[in-house]
């Protein structure tokens, strides 16, 4: 378990401290185990029993006394397949964090080493700390955008249908993203609403900044999960010229091929007075007349820009 004060910044203090009354307001970290075996000290009038592997999303709920929730935040390296989970139950005295992934305590380390504030708050803690679950997104988003740049050139160029499947993957975790994004604004909504009133209506500010930061990554992310869509339509739009090229080929020797092969079949009934079956020149002829009849088709086509 971890204790914090908020004074210009995250101060870590004893649980003595933390209990002792001094005005400032708290932050505490404790896994399951601990938040069990202590809740009660936090006077939150709430029976909060975590399961961390039953969190499915991120959300908060008003209670009479406190304001609890869930946090499900996907892990930038690898969207698809990871997250941490944890939860938070926080009244007008402080916060307490239940996590036993050690993402919470990471994300307030982070805050103690980059922040100090005049005037120290919970709602400006809490900016801050949410602030530090979208810190990364902005670059993310810039690998994946340059990602799909490299794919559109490549699939331009030299339609390697193997891009295709990492195209699907980025816009599925885009799509996980944008679902994190839209719960954490439900979140914030809900802090917004101050219905227990813990918050100063100064500090709702706050509250006010990160929705105005989250809208802004929630509109980068939807562009971009847009772009996936037009390189797959261009994948598909690329593929669909290459085959009509392929059939147009087809089409073309197959076109050739046709008045050549009526001269086969003409000559191939082999009735008895056919008179170029004697003709000593007959054999040269119809291999100039093949000839003819090829390059004529060729032209005639590359008059027309078929080919």
């Amino acid at each position: 378990m971890s204790y914090y004060l908020l004074t210009d910044t995250v101060q870590p203090c004893t649980e003595e401290e933390l209990f002792a009354q001094t005005g400032n307001q708290y932050v505490a970290v404790l896994t399951t185990s601990e938040w069990a075996q202590d809740q009660d000290k936090y006077d939150m009038g709430i029976e909060l029993d975590l399961d961390a592997g039953d969190i499915h999303n991120t959300k908060a709920e008003v209670n009479y006394d406190s304001l609890t929730g869930t946090f499900r935040i996907p892990d930038r390296e690898n969207i698809e397949s990871k997250d941490y989970r944890f939860a938070f139950a926080l009244d007008e005295k402080g916060i307490v964090f239940i996590d036993d992934s050690g993402k919470a305590e990471s994300m307030i380390n982070a805050i103690r080493r980059t922040k100090r504030w005049r005037k120290p708050s919970l709602e400006r803690f809490l900016y801050d700390f949410l602030e530090q679950i979208v810190e990364d997104d902005l670059r993310v988003l810039e690998r994946y955008e340059a990602e799909l740049n490299r794919i559109e050139d490549t699939i331009l160029n030299t339609m390697e249908p193997e891009n295709l499947g990492r195209v699907n993957e980025i816009h599925s975790d885009i799509r996980k993203l944008l679902i994190h994004y839209e719960q954490i604004i439900d979140m914030t909504q809900e802090l917004e609403e101050n219905e227990n009133g813990f918050f100063s209506e100064e500090n709702l500010r706050y509250i006010h900044l990160f929705m105005n930061l989250l809208a802004r990554r929630h509109d980068s992310a939807a562009s971009l999960r847009d772009y996936t869509m037009q390189v797959r339509d261009l994948y598909h739009a690329q593929l669909e010229v290459r085959q009509n090229r392929i059939m147009t080929l087809l089409t073309v020797v197959t076109t050739i091929f046709m008045p050549l092969t009526l001269i086969v079949g003409w000559y191939g009934m082999n009735f008895r007075y056919m008179p170029e079956l004697e003709w000593r020149f007959g054999y040269p002829v119809v291999i100039a007349v093949s000839i003819a009849v090829a390059a004529g088709c060729l032209l005639f086509f590359k008059k027309k820009k078929w080919l």
